[in-house]
């Protein structure tokens, strides 16, 4: 966790995220976005209809500063307020964590009143239905009835209504528009059937109360779960605290708004708390939790110099941090931003839909207003037993649900055009792909991957041939003592024991981390790093001299005589003598690649230090479970042919899947003759050497403990340095492609059939009529069922 970072953002690339009130269904996704995409200066637009959000990248060449971003955000929100939507920034103050909430309590409160109302109205309406069995009753009459279709209209109705017409005015139909149509239409027949009685019709004041009762409950149902969706994303938004223990120049802790904190200012972290900001630990040890960033279950130690990052949880001591970020710029703050841009950019599956969904409002009024001229012209008499005897007085009768008759032709005709509008469900389409990728985005972050959009998990979903870079990928990327080994005849004379004397690895090793105290080079950092781990006491040299490229000798209080480590070739240049049987066995070591550093002291050889970049841990088993799902891998590397001939061999890889010696071009053009050859080709790497190989491939991806350049080429940042999560992902990928595909097949298929079911296809043949209440209940049903099937998907163990 100390040496990783986290991706952001390409700084050359402006764009912005909008949170978008209004949308109701894939017509109005459609609507914006080709209303976005003709203004100036508007690149690429991608409108999310789940969470309401609209990702736009902006040309930078139009883009000066950030008053012309300002502006321009300006522009683009005064556009979409005049076509009936309103906007604002994703990251503006009224976006900030401390307004979040109490404005989804607000919205939940609206919502809640206006379903209550409605309900309300609807439970008076069945109880006035009921009442028509008592002559006389207040409950029966058609005032009562036409007062409540009224109430319905201008209460929870009348938001509907309106977003309806203005759909109409901009020529963009939408669900609210049909809901609109069917109520309304059902209203003004029954207004004018109750004043001018000669007419002839039903009164169908019922209808539009529980059409507008059933479509209520729906939206309702479903922004609970849609909210749901979101509740992986969300929890990462908790996770940062607001506030922090600021510690003064006395001494003493004041608590405050971790907005008003700056770098350089040192914060107090206790027990059990969430760290509030990115920094570095100045004082204390203790245990922190990272798994909530980085899927990491075992918890880090935490000391003096350990970076930590906000959102870690600190469990066992009090800690001092020194801020370096905090708020908005922290790694926690850029991942959510990445996951809500992820979520954003669409997958090309969900293409199909939102042009389905654009034009499918007209298609459905088309189709209500064929439905209506045909049963009233010519159904009732191709099929006139569908119909039952009309009642001589024209009252506010009774309607029943499924297989009901209907006493006049144009009551008929009516009804069936009703549920028509009603029954279409543009919803489900526009909810199909966005639904699962929001939930698979916040799902995989809460995993430690970042995807930068839909369209990079339906691209990991196809992958089938693996690149991988060889050091830093699968191997550790850094020098580590793998072994230390005695040398035949390992004694030395001691005069003051008068006798030889034998030396372990253990000493053999201090020895060397003694003479390599003050060297920078990464291999004496290795024999460092090993002697800590094994707790050795190292000893302070003395008339200590380096020979740059060879080794260092010096005097060590507890050895008679002079100590050297370093090269083979150097230790035989100043006398040390070396066996042929030892130097067969570094000639063994070097072919493997090793790195070797000879000890010696006085005239006689100690031993052998092997220092080798060693294959991450779980390498082998990340290899073989790729193997397992079919994918086909091969390793580019900049290193030489001999270690990563070596390397290949140990993880299985045949001579034709290795390449050497490989400059950061060549690996570009050996990625592009793979795409061509064999499909879509991923790449894994970490190295600024890997970055346009990265780019350049269907899908880039970067281990988080990588360079920056590396993160910010690829497509998908794995956080952490586990290899097996790589074949964890693209499995996860596959999966979430496979909820998207089943959401489709739901939302096409119920259309199909609920439309032709709506318009009477079935009533001359067994009677089966779909009323406008059932419809719209099963409209809501349609669009709860693709949410419900997307918050299925889970990560694999």
């Amino acid at each position: 966790m100390s040496n990783s970072s986290i991706p952001v953002s390409n700084p050359s690339m402006k764009s912005i995220l909008l949170d978008i009130e209004g949308m109701k269904c894939g017509g109005c996704v459609q609507t914006v976005e080709q209303r976005l995409i003709t203004l100036p200066g508007v690149r690429q637009v991608s409108v999310n209809f789940l969470n309401r959000m609209a990702w736009i990248e902006l040309d930078p060449e139009v883009l000066q500063t950030n008053q012309d971003l300002s502006i321009q955000s300006s522009n683009i929100i005064a556009s979409l307020s005049e076509i009936g939507f309103t906007a604002r920034p994703r990251y503006d103050e009224a976006s900030s964590i401390d307004n979040l909430l109490p404005r989804v309590q607000k919205n939940w409160w609206q919502q809640w009143r206006q379903l209550i109302m409605a309900l309300s109205l609807l439970i008076l309406s069945v109880i006035g239905h009921l009442a028509n069995q008592l002559p006389g009753s207040l409950l029966s009459t058609l005032w009562f009835h036409a007062t409540l279709a009224s109430l319905a209209l201008l209460g929870p109705g009348r938001e509907i209504l309106v977003r309806g017409l203005q759909a109409i005015l901009v020529k963009r139909p939408s669900m609210d528009t049909l809901v609109s149509l069917g109520v309304s239409s059902a209203y003004i027949a029954s207004m004018v059937a109750w004043i001018w009685p000669q007419v002839g019709w039903q009164c169908f004041f019922n209808e539009p109360v529980m059409l507008l009762g059933f479509v209520l409950l729906g939206h309702f149902l479903e922004e609970r779960a849609r909210f749901r969706t979101g509740y992986a994303l969300n929890q990462m938004t908790l996770l940062q605290p607001q506030n922090a223990l600021l510690i003064l120049n006395s001494g003493a802790t004041r608590s405050v708004p971790v907005i008003s904190l700056v770098a350089g200012d040192q914060v107090q972290i206790l027990a059990g708390d969430r760290i509030p900001v990115d920094g570095t630990v100045r004082n204390g040890t203790s245990a922190v939790d990272v798994s909530s960033l980085t899927g990491e279950p075992l918890p880090i130690e935490a000391k003096p110099k350990t970076k930590l990052f906000a959102g870690s949880l600190n469990l066992e001591a009090t800690l001092i941090i020194e801020v370096e970020k905090a708020g908005s710029t922290t790694n926690l703050a850029r991942i959510v931003r990445l996951v809500e841009r992820a979520q954003a950019r669409k997958a090309p599956i969900q293409s199909l839909a939102d042009r389905v969904a654009g034009r499918f409002s007209i298609a459905v009024l088309i189709l209500a207003i064929t439905t209506f001229i045909f049963w009233l012209r010519l159904g009732v008499y191709i099929w006139p037993y569908v119909m039952i005897s009309a009642p001589s007085v024209h009252t506010h009768g009774i309607h029943k649900s499924l297989g009901s008759g209907a006493e006049t032709p144009f009551a008929l005709a009516l009804q069936l055009a009703i549920a028509v509008l009603v029954v279409a469900c543009p919803c489900a389409l526009g909810l199909a792909t966005p639904t699962v990728i929001t939930v698979a985005a916040g799902l995989a972050a809460s995993r430690g991957w970042l995807f930068r959009g839909g369209d990079v998990i339906e691209t990991a979903a196809q992958i089938k041939h693996i690149v991988f870079d060889k050091t830093g990928t699968l191997t550790l990327g850094k020098p580590m003592v793998s072994s230390v080994e005695l040398v035949p005849d390992n004694k030395v004379e001691n005069s003051e024991l008068k006798g030889a004397v034998f030396y372990k690895p253990t000493e053999i090793l201090s020895m060397a981390a003694s003479l390599e105290q003050q060297s920078r080079h990464p291999i004496a950092h290795a024999i460092l790093h090993e002697s800590q781990r094994l707790g050795l006491s190292l000893s302070v040299p003395s008339h200590c001299r380096i020979e740059v490229g060879s080794g260092v000798e010096g005097f060590l209080d507890q050895y008679q005589g002079l100590c050297r480590v370093g090269r083979p070739e150097w230790l035989i240049s100043t006398g040390i003598r070396i066996s042929p049987n030892v130097m067969d066995r570094l000639s063994c070591l070097r072919d493997h690649g090793a790195s070797i550093l000879a000890v010696s002291l006085n005239e006689s050889l100690l031993g052998l230090i092997t220092i080798e970049d060693q294959v991450r841990q779980d390498a082998v088993q990340a290899l073989n479970k790729l193997r397992y799902m079919g994918m086909s891998m091969g390793i580019l590397s900049g290193d030489g042919q001999r270690a990563v001939e070596n390397l290949g061999c140990y993880l299985n890889f045949t001579s034709f899947e290795l390449g050497w010696e490989l400059l950061p071009q060549e690996k570009l053009e050996h990625i592009l003759l793979h795409h061509q050859h064999i499909g879509p080709v991923a790449m894994v790497g970490d190295g600024i050497n890997d970055a346009p190989a990265l780019a350049a491939a269907d899908l880039g991806i970067a281990i988080g403990t990588g360079t920056q350049i590396a993160q910010d080429s690829a497509d998908l940042v794995i956080l952490g340095n586990k290899l097996i999560d790589i074949p964890l992902v693209l499995n996860f990928s596959r999966r979430t492609m496979n909820k998207v595909r089943q959401n489709l097949i739901w939302a096409f298929g119920y259309n199909l059939i609920a439309l032709p079911l709506a318009a009477g296809f079935l009533l001359p043949y067994n009677g089966v009529l779909l009323s406008p209440p059932w419809a719209a209940l099963l409209m809501a049903f349609s669009s709860i069922t693709v949410v419900l099937n997307a918050l299925t998907l889970d990560t694999p163990k």
